[in-house]
This record gives C-alpha cells, structure tokens and sequence, in this order.
C-alpha cells in the first residue's frame, strides 16, 4: 500500500525514470570478471589458449548475428562454449562423443582467412605484418564454415588466440606431435576385438585367399620390413615369382612386383604394382618386368592384360585442383554468396571436371571387371607408386564383383586391404602435417573412392548393406587425429611408430585406437544409422532340398554364358607358352590387349548391355551406369551444412521413414507368424548377420522407423543437422510462390513446375 504522507501536505512528483535493471545485475558487474567456460576435454587434451568474448556468426544472409562465448583452441581441436545456458538438445539423435557441432579438430582445418573490414584475406602463417583481422573465418575439411568476430575482445587475447589457431592447425608439426599420440598414451586399454579384418596377420590372408579360392603365394619374409619398406608384413604374389625375383626387385624397392587384390571364381586375378622405368639400354629392369608379367600369366591360362593407369586416368595433381575448385560452391559464408552462385549450380559444377573424374573411375573399374569377368583374363593395373589410383580402381572392381565387400564389415575390410595394408599414403595425400614441401602431393584420392562407392549406392541401394550416412562419416573420420587407420604414409611407418615407447608414459607400446571400434566416436542408437534399410540380403538356401544339378555362380547370372572361354586344350603350354612369352616381352605395359579396331569404351558398353538385359541379382555382378545424370552430387556430404538447401520433411529422409515403417511392419508381422507357428517360410530368412546386435536390422528398422515417422520436423540433412539448430528464410525464393495460385487446391499437382531447377537441388 502507498503511503500518502501527512495530510494536507503538497504530495512530491512521481519520478519518470524507470530502471530496467535489477540490483542483482548491478552488483554483479562490480563483481570479478567470470570465469571462461571450457569444453568437457577429452583424456590427454591440453588447453593451448582461449579468448572470451568471442562473437561467433550465425549463416544468415549478411551474418551479422550470433552468439558470445569463449573460443577455445587445445591439442585436438577450435572449440567454441557458448555463454549462454546450455540445454540438453533432446532432438539431436547423432552426437559424436569426440567433438561437437562447434568443435573443429586441428586436422580438419582446410584454411584459413582474416577478415578485414569487407575483404577476406588468406593466412598463410601466424605472424602478420598489418594488423590482426577483426574477424577469423576457418574453412573446414568436412565443408563446415565458421566465423569468429574478435571485435569486442580483448586486443591481447585477441592476438593470443589468433596466433595460437594459425599455428597449431597450419604450421608444419612432427608426426609425434598429432593427439593421437597422447590420447593413445591415456588409453591404453582401449584395443578390442574387430570384426573388421585387419590383414595384419598370415591367417587372414590364408582366409581371403580360401574365401576367393585363389592360387598364388603368401609372402611372409618381410615381417621385419628386410625385404621391402614399402610393402606390408604379409602379401601375396603369384606363384611363379621366385626368391630370386625377390632379390632383383629390392633393387627396385619392392616396385614392379605384382600384388595379388583379388581372384576370380574362374580362376584369373586381379594384380597391381609400381611401374618400374624402363631405359631402353636397361636390360635388368626389362628382363625383370618380362618376369613378372609372364608370373601374372602363368596364374590362369597364360593370359593377362595390364593397364598403366598413369596414361589413361587424370594425374593426382589434376584430382586436387579439379576438387579445389569443386569444394569452394560448397563452402558459403552466408547466404547471399549461396544465392549469387546458384544462378549457374550445376554448369558451374561440371566445368570443375570433379564428376567426370568419378565417371572415368568406374569407367576403367568396368573395363577390369569386363576382363575378369567376360574374358576371364588376368588383369595387371599399375601406376607410378601403386597405391593411389591403383587403390581406387582395384577396390570398386571387387566391390563390383564380390558382395562381400558390400556390406559394412566388408567394405571396412577392404579399405583395411587395399588402402591401409596396400600403402596408401594418407599423411601425404592429407597433407595431416601442414609440411610446405610436400604440397604437391596432396589429393583427395580416398575421397575420390568413397565418391565412386557412392554413387554405385545410390544406383544400386538394395545391394549395400551400409548407408550413405556410413559413407560421409567416414569421410569425416579421416580428419580425426584420434585413430591410427588413416594417419600413416605406410604399414612400415605405422609399426615403428606405435611400437616405439610412449614419449608420455615410457611404460610400453601405444595403443592407438582403429576408425573402425565406431564405439569411440558414437553410441549404439547413432551406429544404426550406419545401416541400408532398404538392404536386401541374400536367402539362406534350404539344404533338405535336393539339388538336381550344381547351379552356377551367382556373379555368373548376371552374364550370358557364351561369354565365357571354353577350357583350353591339355596341350595348351608346351605349344604356346614360347610364342606368349614372345609376344610378352615386346609388348609395352600401357595399353590393353585389343585388337586395333576394338576400344574399351566401345567392348564395355556392349559388356554393360548385355549385363542388364539379365534379371538384377543384388550379390551378383554389379556395373555402374556411366551416361548423363547418372553421375549426381553427393548431396548429403556436400549440402548438409548449407541451410537454405535443406526440405523439411521431405528428401531421402522422407524416402527412408516410409520404407523404415513398411519394412518395421514385415519385421512384426514375421514375428508375429513365428509366435503362431504359422510361418512354413521362416527357414528361407537369412542368417544372423556378420554386424553387432545394436545394429541389426530389425533393431535399426525400429528405432529408425519410431524416430522417422514424424519426418516433418526433420531436414534433408538428417541426421547431422536437426531442425531447431537453425532458423532462416524459406528455400524457395519470395518470387516463387506469387506464380502459384492455390485457388484450387486440386489442380496443383496438374500444374507445370516452372521452377524445377531451383527445387531440384535437393
């Protein structure tokens, strides 16, 4: 109750002023300044510096918005901390555990620019003769873009965590100094046991020779690298290669022998190796490669084909500036540059040569395939190092013959093969060092593979069993400095880094955690995710039955079968082993054994129709269509972060929460007869499956299909991106809409789309 005062006095002027803050909130700023909050660290990270406050931009249309909050930079990552109060996000339903959607680590860095006003400027180095840029904007590996505004920092801290950001994430670092190192060294008893094949011991090579039912030799005399530095501990070569050719290829450090990747059912092979100089006075290097390709021949037939990827594929250098220029419509710094270069998207996309380089990947993988399944001859591919394209075409040729390979333990098991054992420089390819001489040999080479698997997925998603959200994550794991898989230049380099004693701990060898232990970075409710549901697997056959005659291959159904060779005649060798080895010797290894009027683009065509004129079997021979649109963007690895591309409750989710729910449905109904005895086709289901029980597919199917049903909250990007992280204007332009006229509703479908090409982004 107001008090009025002693009667009949004059009452005093009501004060105008209004105060709009609280006591509490003046006493608080005479307070100490509070505390910079920092990320939850992870076992062995170091905090390098921080700075508070730091604006970090939203990606509007001018980005002039965001958010206070301290920024970070440790040992692994950029992380940012909001200030303001953090709530679980109850919608987020795939977290990594190593990093989150503020966190950037040290190795995925792509560049760096300073902003000056208007004007962006590239970093090169830490030290800066004008003055440090008012703005840090970090162009990202996985395609992520931030943007840090220094403004209202202090000009120390400000210059402080500059200097530290630049220098950790671009200036050259030894290889002990990545985090794997000491995050290993605080996780020593993280090693598990892998259903992933490794290739690191002889009996997994026995089993994959038993498994292809090759006939070739198991290399064992190199377990100490004496032999070959280049080459793993264990390898297999054909088996007319003798000790003495061993001897002769040290010379030539293990280049020119051939590697066994795979054998065919018929029996031929498939052989990769570094070319080796030939000097036309150097008669050793010639005699030594007429060897090793008459030891290609002799293991089936006495025939073989060999191709010098080098002549007939883009060079490395023309597969990094092809990607250069491809990746940068991808990496927008608000939305006005989107919207400015969606005028002419897709030419623009073309002229970066970046798809034509995938369709002429799965070209020459499907001229191998034709060799070893049509002419049933063995194939020899070869190129100047052996493990970069050579990795690429060998690994798409067995995916498109073996169905193994198509599923998720089995793909990781051939990367584990043909990537890691095989000798892929990773380190170099990467560039995970920052080392300003070695530039050059920088090349997406292992994202060009995963693009090619791609794109056979998107053509053919029955036949895989792992999602395109597998395929983009691991993609994104090749930047973590976590795991040992994709951090190496060789198996030899890996070996004497791992067995050396831990500089932190000197109590024994490291245990640096493998890509493949996905428990590290996910739970089990994300690693559903992982998983085809649309995957179709192979029916277990039912033995009581009796068989009348002995079916063919599976990968023989896809063909006709004149297209196979007749058996050759027992006298085969002796009359024409003499005249091969002849024809062998002046044969030049760059080109494929064609006759002169035949062409590869021409037989492989007739090869592709003639395959698709045959019923599809799924675990059959699989080939990639190669014409026209056929060859698309990886829409979820290259948009998911761009939000003005994004439909809500429509996309590829949309797509998969309805055949989540159908095929949820078949899986209740299946167990519903089970429950009944009702079920006389329940022994035609497939067998338990290679994978963890957290996701199988009937798991998978019904967490997938009770968090999907409702996919109008969801976006084309899910599951990286949610709905309520971002808010911003419709996809479609305001000019759209005013040519739309719903003033009958039931017409609309009959009406034509005038703006397809905008609404076709997605």
């Amino acid at each position: 109750m107001l008090s009025l005062g002693s009667s009949g006095g004059k009452q005093p002027a009501k004060p105008s002023f209004v105060s709009y803050v609280t006591p509490e909130e003046i006493n608080s700023e005479k307070e100490s300044p509070k505390k910079e909050k920092l990320p939850a660290l992870l076992p062995g990270e170091v905090v390098f510096c921080s700075a508070n406050p730091v604006l970090k931009y939203t990606q509007d249309e001018f980005s002039q918005r965001g958010v206070f909050g301290t920024l970070v930079c440790t040992n692994f990552r950029i992380s940012f901390v909001s200030d303001e109060a953090q709530t679980e996000d109850t919608s987020q339903h795939f977290k990594n555990k190593l990093y989150g959607q503020n966190d950037i680590p040290l190795m995925c860095v792509d560049h760096i620019y300073g902003g000056y006003d208007d004007k962006k400027k590239l970093i090169t180095g830490p030290q800066l003769k004008n003055k440090y840029p008012s703005k840090i904007i970090i162009h990202c590996k996985d395609l992520r873009v931030f943007q840090y505004c220094l403004t209202f920092t202090d000009e120390k801290d400000a210059k402080k965590i500059f200097q530290g950001i630049v220098h950790h994430c671009l200036e050259s670092k030894s290889l002990k100094c990545v985090f794997a190192f000491s995050y290993s060294a605080n996780n020593a008893e993280m090693q598990r046991k892998w259903r992933t094949v490794m290739f690191d011991s002889t009996d997994d090579w026995v089993q994959e020779m038993k498994r292809t039912k090759g006939n070739c030799r198991l290399v064992t005399e190199n377990q100490a690298f004496e032999l070959f530095q280049r080459l793993p501990q264990y390898f297999i070569v054909p088996a007319a290669v003798t000790d003495e050719d061993f001897q002769t290829a040290k010379k030539f450090s293990g280049k020119g022998l051939p590697i066994w990747c795979w054998s065919h059912h018929s029996g031929c092979a498939l052989f990769k190796t570094a070319t080796v100089p030939l000097m036309q006075e150097d008669t050793v290097s010639q005699n030594y490669m007429d060897r090793m390709l008459n030891a290609v021949a002799q293991n089936h037939l006495y025939s073989v084909k060999t191709e010098d990827l080098g002549d007939t594929l883009p060079s490395l250098q023309e597969v990094q500036l092809s990607y250069s220029k491809f990746k940068q419509f991808f990496l927008i710094d608000n939305s006005t540059d989107f919207w400015v270069s969606d005028v002419k998207w897709f030419s623009s996309l073309e002229n970066t040569g970046w798809l034509d380089i995938i369709r002429q990947c799965l070209q020459k993988a499907l001229e191998v395939v034709e060799c070893l399944e049509k002419e049933n001859t063995n194939v020899l591919i070869m190129e100047e190092e052996g493990s970069d394209l050579c990795c690429v075409i060998s690994s798409l040729v067995q995916l498109m013959l073996d169905p193994f390979y198509r599923t998720l333990t089995g793909l990781q098991s051939l990367i584990q093969k043909e990537w890691v054992t095989g000798g892929h420089n990773f380190q170099d390819r990467c560039n995970h060092l920052h080392h300003k001489d070695k530039e050059h040999l920088q090349a997406p080479v292992f994202l060009l593979f995963l693009e090619c698997v791609w794109q056979l997925l998107q053509q053919h998603s029955p036949a895989f069993q792992f999602s395109e959200t597998y395929l983009t994550v691991l993609s994104d794991s090749v930047h973590v400095p976590v795991f040992s898989t994709f951090l190496f230049n060789s198996i030899q380099q890996r070996v004497s880094m791992l067995t050396a004693e831990s500089p932190h701990t000197q109590r024994g060898p490291l245990s640096c955690p493998t890509v493949w232990d996905w428990s590290v970075q996910f739970d089990c409710r994300s690693q559903e995710f992982f998983i085809n549901p649309v995957y179709t697997e192979k029916l277990r056959v039912d033995k009581t039955t009796k068989k009348s005659h002995r079916p063919k291959h599976t990968r023989q159904l896809s063909l006709p079968s004149s297209a196979f060779k007749t058996p050759p005649k027992k006298g085969f060798f002796k009359e024409e082993t003499d005249s091969l080895k002849k024809m062998l010797r002046g044969k030049r290894l760059s080109r494929w054994m064609l006759s002169p009027d035949a062409s590869p683009q021409g037989s492989s065509r007739e090869f592709y129709e003639a395959w698709q004129r045959r019923p599809l079997d799924y675990h059959g021979v699989l080939l990639p269509q190669l014409e026209g649109p056929a060859v698309r963007v990886w829409m979820q690895r290259y948009l998911r972060w761009i939000p003005e591309v994004q439909i809500f409750g429509g996309g590829a989710v949309a797509l998969t929460s309805r055949l989540a729910e159908l095929q949820g449905e078949v899986q209740d109904l299946l167990r519903r007869l089970e429950r009944q005895g009702r079920g006389p086709y329940l022994h035609d289901r497939p067998p338990p499956p290679p994978y963890p029980a957290a996701t199988s597919p009937t798991l998978q199917l019904t967490s997938q299909s009770h968090l999907l049903r409702s996919s109008v909250r969801l976006s084309s990007s899910f599951p990286f991106i949610s709905v309520r992280n971002w808010s911003f204007k419709p996809v479609i332009p305001t000019s759209v809409p005013q040519g739309l006229s719903f003033t009958d509703p039931d017409n609309i479908a009959d009406k034509e789309d005038e703006y397809s090409e905008t609404i076709s982004l997605v």
